[in-house]
């Protein structure tokens, strides 16, 4: 097992501050609701996992918060600063909802917040507002971006990919780098939370979109954004076939590509989700608790669980994705396994790469 895909800390961590929220997405995974649970972690356990996720060598890990909607929280800009005092670098994916003002906006810039998120997942305000369910929240967003941009607030757009959204996917990406967006991350779907009632991209589409984003990546200028995905992790395979064809037209053998950028992140490996009840899961979209925040310190948790030292050896997964010459680098979608067939080790029904290697 390489040694660099076994990290002793989390790279990313998503906390999910709450799941309140005042919007109602077709896809959201957090299935949010308009009130706080009575049960979600406090400021005073907030700031031990903090604290418990600030100890020990560097690097520290990126925490985003997230909900539901992280402002539907009191004491939001408390647990910022929190992670702040202790170093860590905190981006934060507000919804784009009233509470979204500009006045927030420049809070977040003077807390120090490395980046917001902002959710684009239609290019005109018909198309997105149906998505969210909520009139209004197509123009909130491109108001909040065009804020954030003029006070020098680092902004992601967040897409999601699914049968309602492809045919779009270039008209959004024009509107993510008309707003000024650093990144524009793809989600594609996984069939969790209210996202279930949603129909995926087929394989094919899948492919044939990734492609495109590679290719954006390849031709990128100055001012425009970086593509990225969540929940797709074959784009490192796509990327590095695409660059190898580059260099030897007709050439896009086998390798194992460890040198792409975020190689082997995935969901459990480099990645946790702590849950608003303080719930440690491999992500979000991979909800299966190890153990909570309240009773074990969350740094052992993600070291030593099963389940995430399994995530963690692509070489034990099972289908394609065990033995493609490229499941170190990409290793699939551990969340779409799972919703596929049980089985968080699965191969992700998304990909259509056929390895190379002979399998018994």
């Amino acid at each position: 097992m390489p040694e660099r895909y076994i990290h002793e800390r989390p790279l990313r961590v998503y906390w999910e501050i709450t799941r309140a929220c005042d919007l109602a997405c077709r896809h959201c995974r957090a299935q949010a609701v308009p009130d706080r649970n009575p049960a979600e972690l406090t400021t005073a356990e907030g700031e031990r996992l903090l604290e418990q996720l600030a100890a020990g060598a560097d690097p520290r890990p990126h925490v985003i918060l997230t909900g539901g909607d992280p402002l539907k929280r009191s004491d939001a800009f408390n647990l910022i600063a929190a992670a702040r005092r202790r170093d860590l670098p905190v981006s934060v994916a507000p919804s784009a909802t009233p509470l979204l003002t500009p006045d927030a906006l420049q809070r977040l810039h003077d807390a120090s917040v490395d980046a917001i998120s902002l959710s684009l997942d239609g290019s005109t305000a018909e198309r997105h507002d149906a998505i969210r369910r909520v009139g209004g929240t197509f123009d909130r967003t491109v108001v909040a971006a065009g804020v954030a941009f003029d006070i020098g607030l680092p902004v992601q757009v967040n897409t999601l990919v699914c049968a309602d959204t492809a045919e779009d996917l270039p008209a959004v990406y024009d509107l993510a780098a008309a707003v000024g967006a650093a990144r524009w991350s793809l989600f594609f779907l996984v069939t969790v939370g209210r996202g279930g009632l949603l129909q995926p991209v087929s394989a094919a589409r899948a492919e044939q979109l990734l492609v495109w984003a590679a290719d954006l990546n390849a031709q990128r200028s100055a001012g425009l954004p970086l593509v990225t995905t969540t929940e797709a992790p074959q784009f490192r395979r796509v990327a590095l076939q695409r660059r190898r064809m580059a260099r030897t037209p007709g050439t896009a053998g086998p390798g194992t590509g460890h040198g792409s950028s975020g190689g082997g992140i995935r969901d459990g490996n480099g990645i946790l989700f702590i849950s608003h009840v303080g719930d440690v899961c491999p992500s979000g979209f991979l909800e299966i608790p190890v153990g909570n925040v309240r009773a074990a310190n969350v740094l052992d948790l993600y070291r030593s669980a099963p389940l995430f030292r399994q995530l963690r050896d692509a070489d034990g997964f099972h289908g394609r994705c065990g033995y493609c010459e490229y499941r170190w680098v990409c290793g699939g979608s551990r969340a779409r396994a799972f919703a596929a067939s049980g089985d968080p080790l699965g191969e992700d029904p998304l990909c259509v790469y056929h390895p190379w290697e002979c399998h018994a």
